[in-house]
């Protein structure tokens, strides 16, 4: 009789249940968000460790982390055997990448990887999203996958009429469905894309090399686990391979080396046990300590506590002049708090209404890579909207009610008289003020009546701020009617630009190049 592998049969189970979550992390109607991605995050131990090291605060938000790390104490590194989404991803692609003979020999550079990491977090920079397993298909589905795969799912729908005409309204449920449950509420091309392909791509190609490869050399939450687990009860006996068998070395896909188990590689897949042709292996627990490791911990500690040293002491030189350019989500008030909080996934970038938040690129900098920007010539914050706030794992964007994100301010908006149409061709415009969503309006105009370029006299209604009510949502530089630059523009928040730019009226009193000095 076969074997059933159960790990096998809950690495789909949850793989089932995080594509779910996936899906249903988006706009489908309501105004809130009741299953979302984000319960990967909270469960996930390396951003725990992150969260308190950079932060040097808990939130109970994550307090599923904590009890992965119980579990891992008892039944050792399961988690990348049989929860992991990318590892569960790996093994499916693996099956059809043909292996060279020929490994890469990494050494103990994830033991580096992870110290750095960790302590580079110390100093309140927190990059573990960057390399975060989790993150990695989030942003991998989000920027690169999902947009082709519901891009590709109408443009089908849509070829069907050439081929069967008004005929294809018979399977028109199917598609109603589609759009209905899965497909995205909008079609996005994100910046970074392709570089997140081409990290998922890296990943998999790995598999060339060595089964599990990323798994075993590299991912930080792997490696994490496993020095939790080196102090698991659960363990697998014998602890080598048989003299005169030897299998298990060609099964396992991460653990042994030089034919012994390495307990802190081994994440309980049971594949050896199940085809084991003597039945000699299985799983039992047992107190006794296994102290044995595989890699030099002082050197590793060194390396790492001066890489991330130095690493954090860049960033702290550089980041400041990149802060006052960045529009952030509602409800970030403060710049150093939120990169401290903020794991990268893009959450809040894919389910945003009105598609203002894109993945910060290189632009500002690699500290800010994946971080999300309100880009409000793209899209704009709309102003009855609290999801955002909702899926965020850590609430590095606080989880606000509709009457506070009406409050939150998110920049102010600056008139540019160059290229507004009142002030630029003494041609009345209103637009932004009819979309400005504030109730007593934070967009108003006066009449005032001058000559024209023809030496007209005319009524020429000229907008201006007003400064205390104006969040910068955005939808006036996105509305603005102006094809290349908008005549209006978001800068970041207006506690951080100086009042001396401003005339009485609320309009820019200096270049627009000057008013970025300020900032």
């Amino acid at each position: 009789m076969k074997k059933v592998n159960l790990a096998r049969f809950f690495q789909f189970f949850f793989l089932l249940i995080f594509l779910f979550l996936f899906v249903n992390t988006e706009y489908r109607g309501k105004d809130d968000i009741s299953l979302a991605i984000n319960s990967f995050f909270r469960a996930n131990p390396l951003v725990l460790f992150s969260y308190l090291l950079s932060t040097f605060s808990f939130s109970w938000l994550l307090f599923p982390a904590i009890l992965l790390i119980v579990f891992c104490f008892f039944l050792g590194r399961f988690f990348c055997g049989w929860i992991c989404p990318l590892g569960t991803t790996i093994d499916l692609f693996s099956n059809f990448i043909k292996k060279k003979e020929r490994k890469i020999t990494w050494g103990s550079f994830k033991y580096y990887l992870l110290v750095f990491l960790l302590f580079v977090s110390l100093f309140g920079i927190n990059i573990v999203g960057l390399l975060d397993p989790i993150a990695i298909l989030v942003r991998f589905l989000t920027f690169s996958f999902f947009p082709v795969f519901a891009d590709s799912i109408k443009t089908s729908w849509t070829g069907l009429y050439k081929i069967f005409g008004e005929k294809r309204d018979i399977i028109s449920f199917f598609y109603n469905f589609l759009k209905s449950h899965v497909l995205p509420f909008r079609e996005t091309i994100y910046p970074l894309a392709f570089f997140s392909f081409f990290i998922f791509f890296f990943i998999i190609l790995l598999e060339r090399f060595e089964k599990r490869n990323w798994c075993k050399n590299l991912c930080p939450l792997g490696t994490l686990l496993g020095l939790i687990s080196k102090f698991s009860v659960f363990r697998r006996v014998p602890n080598g391979l048989c003299k005169d068998c030897g299998d298990c070395k060609n099964i396992c896909p991460t653990s042994f080396d030089k034919d012994i188990l390495q307990k802190e590689e081994c994440i309980v897949c049971m594949n050896c046990k199940i085809k084991c042709k003597f039945n000699r292996v299985n799983y039992s627990f047992s107190v006794k300590p296994e102290l044995k490791t595989n890699f030099s911990k002082r050197r590793v500690l060194i390396t790492g506590l001066l890489t991330g040293y130095f690493t954090a002491g860049t960033f702290n030189f550089f980041r400041d002049e990149h802060y006052s350019k960045l529009l952030r989500p509602p409800g970030v008030k403060d710049e150093r708090d939120f990169l401290k909080k903020c794991v990268r996934c893009g959450e809040c970038i894919k389910i945003c209404l009105k598609n203002a938040l894109y993945p910060s690129n290189f632009d500002y900098g690699f500290y800010n890579l994946f971080t999300p920007v309100l880009v409000p010539r793209k899209g704009y914050c709309e102003y009855n909207c609290t999801l955002c706030g909702q899926v965020c794992p850590t609430k590095a964007i606080p989880h606000l009610s509709l009457e506070q994100k009406k409050k939150q301010v998110i920049g102010l908006a600056v008139f540019d008289k160059n290229h507004c149409l009142p002030y630029a061709k003494k041609v009345n415009c209103m637009v932004c003020e009819e979309h400005c969503p504030v109730p007593k309006k934070a967009i108003r105009f006066e009449v005032i009546r001058e000559k024209d370029f023809e030496g007209r006299i005319r009524e020429i209604k000229k907008p201006y701020i007003v400064d205390e009510l104006c969040i910068g949502c955005g939808i006036c530089e996105y509305v603005c009617p102006l094809a290349s630059k908008a005549g209006i523009e978001v800068f970041k928040n207006k506690d951080l630009i100086r009042s001396d730019l401003y005339g009485s009226d609320g309009n820019i009193k200096i270049s627009r190049s000057k008013i970025k000095n300020y900032c």
